[in-house]
């Protein structure tokens, strides 16, 4: 059986050092992209699993229900995986769906709505339902680390203190 030995949501996926740094992690021998936008573009699919593979680590990308499937039928093979999605709620649905995470890193996110957006940290902009849905994740799906770090040498954030700018 394979596992997630690292979530990650970041709107950029896989880019530069920061993946290569993420992907010597102990045991890491995949990428799982999952993203339905760049899973159904076949030029954006072979761009980010060719980005992937400067890592050294077999790379997959797949829409959010085949990564569902993969789970069904296979629990993942025997990887050791990154598994990246762009939003908060993709992770939500995985876990929720019955994939486990111990470890949720949220690298980057952009502001959507500067009406319910709030910067949490330099690189992350989040709303109050996102913020909620990492707190279930934590208390109630087993999810024992979510934390916010952009690149792997910055300070991580506790899910504590962002939820706390939401007086959550």
């Amino acid at each position: 059986m394979g596992e997630v030995n690292l979530a990650r949501v970041d709107e950029r996926l896989i880019h530069g050092q920061v993946m290569v740094t993420l992907s010597k992690r102990n045991n890491v021998n995949s990428i799982f992209v999952v993203d339905d936008v760049v899973a159904k573009d076949k030029f954006m699919k072979s761009l980010y699993k060719s980005a992937g593979s400067r890592t050294g680590q077999k790379t997959v990308v797949m829409t959010l229900e085949k990564c569902k499937y993969y789970w069904d039928e296979f629990e993942f093979k025997e990887y050791s995986s990154i598994l990246i999605a762009k939003t908060v709620n993709t992770m939500y649905e995985l876990v929720k769906y019955g994939i486990p995470m111990k470890e949720i890193n949220i690298g980057g996110i952009a502001q959507k709505n500067p009406e319910k957006d709030i910067l949490v940290t330099k690189s992350v902009y989040l709303n109050k339902e996102d913020a909620l849905k990492l707190k279930e994740l934590n208390e109630e799906y087993g999810v024992e680390n979510i934390y916010f770090q952009a690149t792997p040498s910055s300070p991580k954030t506790s899910l504590k203190d962002v939820l706390a700018k939401f007086g959550i």
